[in-house]
């Protein structure tokens, strides 16, 4: 059975990359979404399984010295993210195409563990100032938060030239169109 491409979303937080995500599944690319683990906690509607595997901050680390992560990151201090490898096999197991929402430096691992198997999207927001303006709008983080999502922004803008593809989220119309020719050219 032929295994499955990957394709990788990473952006800064609050750039519209699970927008984007969301929107591709939508689509029948025969895509299945890539469930990360976080060792932090739920945010609004969250739920395990779904939308994150979540573990606490000492299940993580024991995962970690098991090497069950294809990638993983400690984001801040205790919270950690990352992609187990048991998630990626049973999808691409079943012929089906993978789809991460990961941030910049795990959206980098993963091309390069897979190389041309995968395809690594970068989706970047119009400007610093509205990424903030997202971000407060969204209603989720207080303004120590958010402050420390716009300095990590700052310095994963400047990871985009190491993507495949950079798709520029100021208009989501034209976004979701520009990601869903990029995705039938890489996967024809």
């Amino acid at each position: 059975m032929k295994s499955g491409k990957l394709i990788i979303f990473s952006a800064p937080s609050g750039s519209g990359k699970t927008t984007l995500v969301k929107h591709v599944l939508s689509k029948g690319f025969n895509l299945e979404f890539s469930i990360s683990a976080t060792s932090r906690n739920p945010r609004g509607t969250e739920e395990n399984g779904k939308d994150y595997y979540f573990l606490s901050p000492e299940e993580f680390r024991k995962k970690i010295d098991e090497g069950a992560f294809l990638e993983w990151e400690e984001v801040y201090s205790n919270t950690f993210y990352g992609t187990l490898k048991s998630e990626v096999d049973r999808i691409t197991a079943n012929g089906n195409n993978v789809v991460f929402d990961v941030d910049v430096v795990g959206g980098l691992n993963i091309k390069s563990f897979y190389g041309e198997r995968a395809l690594a999207v970068f989706v970047q927001p119009p400007s610093v100032e509205e990424l903030e303006k997202r971000l407060e709008s969204r209603g989720t983080d207080d303004a120590e938060t958010i402050k420390k999502r716009i300095d990590k922004a700052e310095q994963e803008l400047s990871y985009a030239g190491k993507f495949d593809v950079i798709i520029i989220n100021d208009n989501l119309d034209e976004a979701t169109k520009e990601t869903e020719k990029i995705l039938r050219n890489f996967l024809n």
